[in-house]
């Protein structure tokens, strides 16, 4: 009789299996997205609010962007969130990764101490300046330091990673600092610092921040990148559209009092689309990392940026 009872519960169990979804029966494909420890890096925080059924999203921090695109490349994470900057480094090297979205626009500024006296940018002449190499905020403020008459070798650049930043202010280890948010803003609440500009008067304008992916899964998965690309649309919509999430999720996952999140917002530009003029400012900035010297070749922007998927949004 017990031998029965087994035999009928297990033939019930798989009937009802049988009419379930086949993603409920799969394993949940897990979608991998690497991201910067920024506020203009916080959309993908909010994917799994949007990812579809039998789909989950881990998030893994990063705390630079070099680090953020060499893992696209390595394959550690399907999609990453990260500066043009690197992107274009990993481009012109011949590595695969190609550029399929936009993350963030604007969220830079140029910070000085706030009793330091210094009101332009000529007035960094022979200052420390806290700068991270290979990142988007060094060729953008030497562009503009070339504007100004200056040029790298005017200042006394010190390498910091942009967390660094503000504590370095405070302390006086440096005189200025071009930043990322919550950065400039940290050193603003904190009555330490105050910001000298927004560097955006340059032909790059405010391209900051990309969506990468490794080059194999443009070629043998493009189904995923539209469903990736349809979450990070929707995300960036659904933060647009409500402050108080993106102030919350600022404090969770950041550790930002919202003080800091309201005064940063204004100076960071959330964003899905690439466009004819965002590919035209992405080829001028890569043009300028070329006359500097930080890169011997341009990507092949034939296949480095791939507006494909974005365009069948």
């Amino acid at each position: 009789m017990l031998a029965r009872r087994k035999f009928i519960s297990a033939m019930a169990a798989a009937a009802t299996a049988s009419t379930l979804p086949l993603s409920a029966l799969a394993a949940e494909q897990v979608i991998r997205v690497g991201a910067l420890k920024l506020m203009h890096s916080i959309t993908p925080h909010f994917y799994e609010k949007f990812a579809p059924p039998g789909y989950r999203i881990e998030v893994i921090s990063f705390e630079t962007p070099t680090d953020g695109k060499n893992a696209v490349v390595t394959k550690s994470v399907d999609f990453g969130a990260f500066g043009i900057a690197a992107a274009t480094l990993g481009g012109a090297a011949g590595e695969p990764v190609v550029v399929i979205g936009a993350q963030c626009n604007k969220g830079m500024a140029v910070v000085v101490g706030k009793d330091s006296g210094i009101n332009s940018l000529k007035a960094l002449k022979d200052k420390k300046v806290g700068i991270l190499p290979g990142s988007t905020q060094e060729v953008v403020i030497l562009d503009r330091f070339k504007q100004e008459g200056l040029s790298i070798k005017d200042i006394q650049p010190v390498r910091l990673a942009f967390s660094e930043m503000p504590a370095a202010l405070e302390r006086g280890d440096i005189d200025a600092y071009v930043g990322a948010e919550p950065g400039p803003s940290i050193s603003v609440s904190r009555g330490v610092g105050k910001i000298l500009e927004y560097p955006y008067g340059t032909p790059t304008g405010a391209l900051n921040m990309v969506l990468g992916t490794h080059a194999d899964t443009v070629k043998n998965n493009p189904a995923l990148i539209k469903l990736f690309l349809q979450m990070h649309r929707k995300s960036t919509e659904y933060v647009l559209a409500n402050r108080a999430a993106f102030v919350e999720m600022s404090e969770k996952k950041l550790g930002l009092p919202a003080k800091t999140v309201e005064l940063a917002a204004p100076n960071i530009e959330l964003t899905w689309r690439i466009d004819d003029d965002w590919v035209t400012r992405a080829k001028y900035y890569g043009s300028q990392m070329l006359d500097k010297k930080q890169i011997r070749q341009l990507p092949d922007y034939g296949t480095f940026i791939d507006t494909r998927f974005v365009k069948s949004l």
